[in-house]
């Protein structure tokens, strides 16, 4: 596999770049390091591509999986509590887990158990590799990579994507970097808030 485009949002890949560059030679590492005609071993069954090899999410998923647990990335699960009330959301939204179950108790509302978790995370920088279905990308950079940088765990969320080639030959309606990229720009440069490096790859 190979890493055929990537772009920086807020600085992101500077930021690597400049303070972890270890980590950046770690995820090129990691991607150039999966053999991609393996994991070509999934037969379809839509219609469009009856009968067709296609890569396979599930074993392009485990090969970067062992890869990046190998080199000490991990995943990290963050846990908080929610509930129905806005301002008492607002209120202990910054506060430990149990505390924000005592607030919301005390305010007469039931609180919720819930969590965010992200693939892999190293010294402050957080991988996702996404090759499942297109909500699933908006959900990482707006939801969990924007949660561990607000909560001061990352500094820097990297997003794997594949590229339009690749897609081409994968389940229908995978995300693909693209047109994730379009969606990212229209939203402004500023949003989200969180630095990050949305990375292309393809065979």
């Amino acid at each position: 596999m190979r890493i055929v485009t990537f772009y920086s949002h807020l600085n992101g890949l500077e930021f690597l770049q400049v303070h972890q560059p270890d980590l950046w030679s770690e995820i090129e590492h990691v991607i150039g390091g999966v053999d991609a005609a393996a994991c070509r071993t999934k037969v379809s069954k839509e219609v469009r591509t009856l009968g067709h090899l296609l890569y396979s999410p599930i074993r392009m998923n485990a090969a970067m999986d062992s890869a990046f647990r190998v080199l000490g990335w991990n995943e990290r699960r963050t846990s908080y509590w929610v509930t129905s009330d806005a301002r008492l959301i607002r209120k202990t939204m910054h506060m430990p887990a149990a505390q924000q179950k005592a607030e919301i108790e005390a305010a007469g509302r039931a609180p919720i158990p819930s969590y965010n978790q992200t693939d892999f995370v190293k010294d402050r920088v957080a991988v996702e590799v996404q090759f499942g279905k297109y909500p699933f990308v908006a959900y990482d950079l707006f939801v969990k990579h924007m949660a561990f940088y607000v909560g001061d765990i990352i500094d820097v969320g990297i997003e794997i994507l594949p590229m339009k080639e690749l897609q081409c030959v994968m389940s229908s309606g995978v995300a693909y970097y693209e047109g994730e990229l379009y969606n990212l720009i229209r939203e402004g440069r500023g949003v989200p808030a969180v630095p990050l490096v949305v990375v292309g790859v393809a065979p």
